[in-house]
């Protein structure tokens, strides 16, 4: 499946005050901030307090995410500074399906700025450039009120609930399901 998946964008996919990067070593900071909150480590590969070398193969992991045919993984970086505030991904396992998943964190002091909804905006912008890709989807825990409003405010449409979708930290989790598909 590897060789289906697109090339990484020659142009950075941006919106507003974020663009959408490689992750590079110095996003270690991002990786150890985002590994002391609750929840992330959770929903992901990083572990919780991560050392610093723990934090670094994080970091690494990222950026192999397309060569090993998951779908790119991006940085989401400050366009005025280029230091990464938060992560994005979007999950092309299903691409012969016309579907994609995105997921999506943000280092925990940098919520609330609209830095999640500018994120996937920028996502679906590089999303629709790929011909085979149809739908993107999010699935989001229904007590998580600041990601469904990300998800709403850059275009996606709650489409229902979902019981027992899915095993996080150890307990079946209701997912609500949003999506967006190509106009």
């Amino acid at each position: 499946m590897t060789e289906e998946l697109p090339a990484w964008p020659t142009t950075p996919p941006a919106y507003g005050s974020i663009v959408l990067r490689e992750f590079a070593d110095e996003d270690v900071d991002l990786a150890l901030a985002m590994g002391e909150d609750p929840y992330i480590p959770l929903i992901g590969t990083l572990p919780v307090h991560p050392t610093a070398e723990e934090a670094m193969d994080w970091v690494h992991r990222q950026r192999g995410r397309l060569a090993e045919g998951a779908g790119p993984s991006f940085a989401v970086a400050d366009v005025e500074t280029n230091k990464a505030v938060g992560s994005i991904g979007l999950w092309l396992r299903n691409l012969e399906t016309g579907r994609a998943t995105a997921g999506y964190s943000v280092h925990p002091a940098q919520r609330g700025r609209g830095i999640a909804s500018s994120a996937l905006k920028a996502l679906v912008a590089f999303a629709w450039t790929i011909p085979e890709l149809y739908r993107v989807e999010l699935y989001i825990e229904p007590w998580n009120v600041g990601s469904s409003r990300a998800a709403e405010a850059s275009g996606f449409q709650r489409e229902g609930l979902l019981r027992s979708h899915q095993e996080i930290g150890g307990t079946r989790r209701d997912m609500l399901l949003y999506a967006i598909i190509r106009p």
